[in-house]
């Protein structure tokens, strides 16, 4: 049987505490044992109490996440939970398990449960441990679970109710929509440069006005409304201009 993980919630939203607390009775696994308001409840908390794993928003009264993970050392596991998407690179340097932007669906609260079970009893897993964990996903295919590994996508293609993935040896299909898929990955390492396709960006070789080329000579269509944010991140500072 898997090991209980006792966890709390700290957030001063009450929907939000809602939302992670009907998650947690879904997972056998997950005891909840306090939704708090703020980081100085959570401080007094742990002081009486065994606790395995932190939900901890950011922007709360008092103090807010960040401050608390700067004011106390040897802490169970933290999972961040904000709406604020810029506090991500300060947050891991304290070694968080993982960063949940809200509103947060239940698929991405499930991988970040995920990473926990996998640390839990570790003492202090570094960032650089939990990457190494997340380098494959599985997904159901034909009535069987396969894995799917990061570094032989290809492509990710949306066709209908159902998604392919596109690796180096071979295709597979799933029911599942995109949006699903998305959430799973580093967007740092895929970028949705179309409604229908995902790509990694580092098998992109060749940029031009509406499509892509991939190292495979696999065209790619560029979305138009996709298309500002797609230059911006595959191009970044690594073009050359020429000097007037």
């Amino acid at each position: 049987m898997e090991p209980k993980l006792n966890c709390v919630i700290v957030d001063d939203e009450p929907l939000a505490r809602e939302v992670l607390a009907e998650y947690i009775v879904v997972l056998e696994h997950l005891d909840l044992l306090a939704t708090l308001d703020n980081a100085l409840e959570l401080d007094q908390f742990l002081l009486k109490n065994q606790v395995d794993l932190i939900f901890l928003d950011i922007q709360m009264p008092y103090l807010t996440g960040m401050e608390f993970l700067k004011s106390r050392s040897n802490l169970p596991m933290v999972i961040i939970t904000t709406a604020y998407p810029n506090y991500a690179l300060d947050s891991f340097a304290f070694d968080v398990i993982d960063y949940l932007l809200k509103p947060i669906t239940f698929n991405r609260f499930f991988k970040a449960i995920g990473k926990a079970s996998h640390y839990q009893g570790k003492t202090n897993p570094s960032q650089q441990e939990i990457s190494a964990e997340s380098n494959y996903f599985f997904v159901k295919c034909d009535g069987k679970y396969q894995k799917i590994l990061l570094d032989e996508l290809v492509f990710i293609k949306s066709l209908e109710n159902y998604v392919i993935l596109q690796t180096e040896s071979k295709s597979h299909m799933t029911l599942m929509p995109l949006k699903t898929i998305e959430e799973y990955l580093d967007s740092d390492k895929f970028l949705r440069v179309h409604k229908s396709y995902i790509v990694p960006s580092n098998k992109i070789v060749t940029v031009e006005n509406h499509q892509l080329l991939l190292n495979n000579q696999q065209a790619i269509p560029i979305g138009r409304n996709y298309r500002k944010s797609v230059m911006e991140q595959v191009l970044k500072d690594n073009v050359i201009q020429k000097k007037k």
